[in-house]
């Protein structure tokens, strides 16, 4: 056991590790380019605030939150996603009184006990972004075209958006009675949880996995049919503006997310066979529920980087190649090392990965493992090259030798 993960983890190295530095540039640079600032919040926080504000009828609250007491005798929870704790932030640091909106973004690992499946690790790690302080529908298209733009970075090519309105907390009180009343006549076959959820937060059943449940909620009325005036006019403007800028969708009543936050717009992006790539959408009430004091409009989506590099894999999309070393420095004789290192470290202060030998290898053998790792470069330093300060520096590729001098080998790598 000692040498073995935890289940539902996953170590990264050698290409898993370039393939999700990759990933997580892509994601960082086209932030950027949003003008989103990345924001760095605890890897636990107090329980209440997952309670709170990702809901406590959620299935993330009542079955796979990592919960703890601490030496002070206090509840703490591993984060299950990135919001909370972003806008915990947002309101311990004042950011309300900075100009609006707040468009904050996170690399993060979270935690939730489930079962592990393809693209779904009890530790996993989202990218996501929170823009707080507007109520504007734009604020949706700016977090779906963004999250468009990466997806063709990636290149990915089996996503298509999916979009619904829940409405807001004034016309989710009639929809809930609508649902409430269809969900009786059908009590008895739902399952145990949804049979208790059903009276706490209707809301949260049209979201069972039990198979007998999704067929139920197959009948069951839709938020979309009782949104209010200001609700219908904010999903109508989303649509829209996504027409006018050609980002194809479609309108799926069924999407309602997982969690308690959500009001008026969600969506997904879903693949042909129905699996989602990532999901958002707007939580104008969680500001509120976190610090009542506050009532600030937000929105955003968290995108599971193990989730996007298993539907890479699954697609057959291949990312570009780790860098390969730019010149390998040979060591012959021990006198030779610490010139030949001095080049090593020249040659890097300019920008070029380089290396050398470290286990007292011979000079055939050092050769050998500069060609396994791809170098492009090689040189041998020895006691005549530091006599001469000359040295042959060999092309991998086609095996041309130039003699080059001790302190001008980089201007040879350019």
């Amino acid at each position: 056991m000692i040498t073995q993960a935890p289940r539902g983890t996953q170590d990264w190295y050698g290409s898993e590790m370039h393939k999700r530095t990759v990933i997580e540039k892509i994601c960082r640079e086209t932030a950027k380019t949003y003008n989103i600032k990345e924001i760095i919040t605890p890897v636990f926080e107090h329980t209440v605030l997952f309670q709170r504000g990702v809901g406590e009828t959620t299935d993330v609250v009542q079955k796979e939150m990592y919960t703890f007491l601490d030496k002070g005798d206090r509840s703490i929870t591993l984060k299950p996603e990135g919001t909370a704790g972003a806008i915990r932030a947002y309101l311990e640091h004042n950011m309300y009184a900075e100009p609006a909106p707040a468009k904050l973004f996170y690399v993060t690992p979270a935690f939730r006990y489930e079962k592990p499946q393809s693209g779904r690790l009890r530790q996993h790690h989202q990218f996501g972004v929170e823009i707080v302080g507007s109520g504007s529908p734009m604020v949706e298209v700016e977090l779906i075209t963004l999250i468009s733009d990466l997806i063709k970075k990636f290149g990915l090519k089996d996503a298509k958006l999916h979009i619904n309105s829940i409405g807001c907390a004034e016309c989710r009180k009639t929809y809930n009675e609508a649902l409430l009343a269809y969900l009786r006549k059908h009590e008895e076959e739902l399952c145990p949880t949804c049979r208790e959820r059903m009276l706490k937060n209707p809301l949260r059943v049209i979201d069972c996995k039990v198979d007998a449940c999704k067929k139920i909620v197959a009948g069951a009325p839709r938020t979309i049919e009782y949104l209010d005036d200001g609700c219908r006019e904010h999903f109508e403007e989303l649509k829209s503006v996504l027409e006018s800028l050609n980002i194809p969708f479609e309108v799926d009543t069924g999407i309602v997310r997982g969690l308690d936050y959500y009001t008026r717009t969600v969506f997904e992006f879903v693949n042909s066979e129905g699996f989602t790539l990532c999901g958002g959408g707007r939580y104008d009430g969680l500001v509120h529920e976190i610090d009542e004091k506050q009532n600030i409009p937000s929105a955003g989506f968290g995108m599971g980087l193990e989730r996007i590099l298993y539907f890479l894999e699954k697609e057959g999309v291949e990312l570009p190649e780790e860098d390969k070393v730019d010149l390998y420095v040979g060591i012959l004789g021990k006198e030779s090392k610490a010139r030949a290192y001095q080049i090593v470290n020249q040659v890097r202060s300019m920008g070029y990965i380089a290396e050398t030998d470290y286990m007292d290898r011979s000079v055939k053998a050092q050769m050998k493992y500069a060609n396994k790792l791809g170098a492009k470069y090689t040189v041998i330093i020895g006691e005549n090259e530091i006599k001469e300060n000359q040295a042959m520096v060999k092309c991998m590729a086609d095996g041309e030798q130039t003699s080059v001098p001790l302190d001008e080998i980089t201007r040879h790598l350019v």
